[in-house]
């Protein structure tokens, strides 16, 4: 549903009786901006998209402020960090391949750069020169130098995870090339003895918060690793969850998609895709379905505590009577996490039979490493097609929490397209802070590639306009929306490397070739992909990946 007329027109009055002022140090009515991302939640993990797993806290902002159905990260984690934090199409900001997964005609090419490149500004600069505090905890993955740093980029106190992920009670590293590395204030550090990733990260994010020198508005952006693999959690919060995956992954996906339709999340007419078991439930030994229940237990865990501690900064923000001042933004990085490690990156399992301890009574903790697999990821998807990695709804569509505490707004939900190029328009709209392109401190910058949703708000329009082409690409496969039409290439070997055609609108779980049907409009698209790959620089891999 849209929102309505006389709600939009209320609220937008308050928004602007309330923050249009000017973006002086000294202005006291600019609103605190808390960026919140999930690394790896799928579309319907969380309650108020459908989930079963307990999340209170993000059920309560749902509430509280407007829900995405359409929203579009990345196909990955540092390309959707990337524009997150410049609102520039990550083939421009750097991060066209991942660090590390650069092919050899990338190497060296503007955009592969693999960290943050010096022709974006970032967020946190433009806040901190506009007198924010900025301040950041957790997941980094946009370099791993001091030049590269989060210090480096515009935050004035930082703990950062450098790499892609690593373990949540230690340094256990992704591969066996290195130990996982963090960086405070832009210098290397270790990790406490007591280490526990969302736990940690929500503590330094209050001590950054509470300890700020000035009350101007802060900025924070709290970058949590939960539910990233290797899955790991504390035992308690697995025994939360030990008997609630016995019945296994097929009934769990039946159960979040009559849920989110019940919500209202997506429509009862749509098509949605159906879904392609590797391993049916009913196949399984007794013993195999009680190590995949436990898979699923310590995955939910992980988002259960990552939810609770979440409530405890903004816990501390109520106790501080910073709450009903502080925009709440909520996000995930990318869709389910679908690959089964020992397939998509072989060489993790000598590395995996040589660190860690997978038996069944020792999963979650912190010597074991797994992630959930196909199977549960597709009750993560439940209603669409793809992972994480692919440009397919499953892997690019991800829940969007936007919540404005103490504001009329409450409980609605957007259906139209968005996506992570939005953000920063939108938070430079709501302190009327232009941004500085061509240039940037004597440095040539792109200007931003998304556009503002602050356009909802102002009882104008009850919709954004969606004509704007939006693509993706990562590791070869590409993807392009216009309007309500998706083109999508996926090469070898999750695809056949020939474009198809989906009407997203009504076919969103892409189930419906449609190709050889509208030929002209695929070639329009196609046009469009071309256009898109031009301006930005985009050299399309011809070696396969497996992730």
């Amino acid at each position: 549903m849209f929102l309505s007329k006389s709600l939009l027109s209320l609220f937008c009055c308050l928004f602007f009786s309330l923050f249009a002022h000017g973006v002086t140090a000294e202005s006291s009515g600019r609103p605190n901006i808390l960026l919140v991302v999930a690394d790896d939640l799928a579309f319907t993990d969380i309650g108020s998209f459908g989930g079963e797993i307990n999340t209170p806290t993000l059920d309560a902002l749902s509430e509280q402020g407007l829900r995405f159905s359409q929203f579009y990260s990345a196909p990955s984690c540092s390309p959707t960090r990337a524009t997150l934090l410049t609102g520039v199409d990550y083939h421009l900001a750097g991060l066209g391949a991942m660090q590390h997964t650069q092919t050899p005609e990338q190497l060296g090419r503007p955009g592969y750069e693999g960290y943050l490149n010096q022709r974006v500004v970032t967020l946190p600069e433009l806040l901190r020169d506009a007198g924010y505090h900025t301040f950041m905890a957790g997941k980094w993955h946009l370099g791993i130098s001091e030049s590269n740093s989060p210090a480096a980029r515009g935050f004035e106190q930082s703990f950062a995870l450098l790499q892609g992920g690593g373990g949540h009670f230690d340094t256990l590293g992704l591969t066996a090339d290195s130990p996982a590395l963090y960086r405070e204030n832009g210098q290397l550090t270790s990790l406490p003895e007591d280490f526990y990733s969302s736990r940690f990260y929500s503590d330094k994010m209050i001590e950054y918060i509470r300890g700020r020198e000035s009350k101007r508005p802060f900025f924070g952006y709290l970058s949590y690793t939960a539910p990233h693999w290797p899955l790991q959690a504390p035992d308690a919060s697995i025994e939360r969850y030990k008997d609630r995956y016995a019945a296994g992954y097929e009934p769990l996906r039946l159960q979040r998609v009559a849920r989110a339709k019940e919500l209202g999340i997506v429509p009862e007419h749509q098509s949605f895709a159906q879904p392609n078991y590797k391993r049916p439930w009913q196949s399984l030994s007794p013993q195999r379905r009680d190590v995949e229940a436990r898979k699923m237990a310590v995955y939910a865990a992980m988002i259960d505590d990552m939810d609770l501690h979440l409530g405890r900064v903004l816990d501390a923000l109520k106790q501080d009577g910073e709450l009903d001042n502080t925009v709440i933004i909520f996000m995930s990085d990318n869709g389910a996490e679908g690959h089964d490690l020992d397939y998509a990156l072989p060489q993790l399992k000598k590395y995996i039979a040589t660190c860690c301890d997978n038996r069944l009574e020792n999963l979650g903790r912190a010597n074991s490493y797994f992630s959930y697999g196909h199977d549960w990821a597709q009750a993560g998807i439940a209603l669409f097609r793809g992972f994480k990695a692919q440009p397919l709804e499953g892997g690019i569509r991800v829940p969007l929490i936007v919540s404005f505490p103490g504001w009329p707004l409450k409980g609605g939900i957007y259906q139209g397209l968005s996506s992570v190029e939005d953000i920063v328009p939108t938070l430079l709209a709501l302190i009327n802070l232009e941004h500085p392109a061509p240039s940037y401190q004597k440095r040539d910058v792109y200007p931003i590639t998304g556009s503002s949703l602050l356009p909802l708000l102002d009882g104008e329009q009850s919709t954004l306009v969606t004509n704007r082409p939006l693509a993706r690409e990562l590791f070869g496969r590409a993807a392009i929306r216009v309007e309500n039409w998706k083109a999508v290439k996926i090469p070898p070997p999750y695809g056949d490397d020939q474009w198809q055609l989906y009407a997203i609108d009504k076919d969103p779980g892409e189930s419906q070739d449609l190709s050889t049907v509208e030929p002209e409009t695929l070639k329009r698209l196609i046009s469009f992909w071309q256009d898109y790959a031009a301006s930005t620089g985009l050299i399309l891999s011809n070696r396969p990946s497996r992730y």
